[in-house]
């Protein structure tokens, strides 16, 4: 029994120094970074279209009342500027090439998490706001072309999805997001320490 809590003893004082090199982190922040860009970007993509099939619906559909316009309206001024705040976080982790300067690129990322998380948690309730007051104004005039089930059946849909996003996943969402960030941002940490060391 001596021997066993000797050996345990010597196990724990043995410790593994496992360093991965610079190279081999920039390559897996190269990755994740690559990820968060492009994820970025396809949302930028998502927005722009729903804008484009929101003004093929204003262009091509006769409105009658002004209320529907109005509200078609307030659903493209809201995905336009949702749009152009996402393009404006896209360019802060892109515009930099992160393997000339970690560091740089570092703070780069931490004002891209402020960015993200003030989009999240102030910018999306405004979305919110003038989607629903969108619909609302849109379905003035759509509603009377449909049946009294097929209104609750699209009021109920439509809704139910708003709520639905601004609330599970949104809270889903930027938790994963949290967390991709915070792992990226410890890589860079790591990395611009080992560049000082280096130094």
């Amino acid at each position: 029994m001596q021997e066993f809590d000797h050996i345990e003893a010597l196990w724990a004082k043995h410790t593994v120094d496992v360093r991965i090199s610079a190279d081999e982190m920039l390559k897996q922040a190269k990755k994740d970074v690559n990820n968060i860009r492009t994820k970025s970007l396809l949302n930028i993509i998502g927005m722009a279209l729903c804008i484009l099939a929101f003004a093929a619906i204003w262009l091509f559909y006769d409105f009658t009342s002004i209320a529907a316009q109005l509200g078609l309206s307030i659903i493209i001024i809201a995905v336009l500027v949702s749009t152009i705040v996402l393009y404006n976080n896209h360019r802060v982790i892109s515009q930099k090439d992160f393997t000339e300067n970690p560091t740089s690129f570092l703070q780069q990322l931490k004002i891209y998490q402020l960015q993200r998380h003030q989009l999240y948690n102030k910018m999306l309730w405004f979305y919110v706001a003038a989607l629903t007051v969108g619909s609302a104004l849109y379905f003035s005039e759509i509603l009377t072309l449909l049946s009294p089930w097929q209104q609750g059946i699209a009021l109920f849909f439509t809704f139910g999805w708003i709520i639905f996003c601004s609330t599970l996943v949104r809270k889903a969402v930027i938790k994963k997001e949290n967390e991709r960030i915070a792992l990226l941002i410890e890589k860079f940490e790591r990395i611009s320490n080992q560049f000082k060391d280096v130094e």
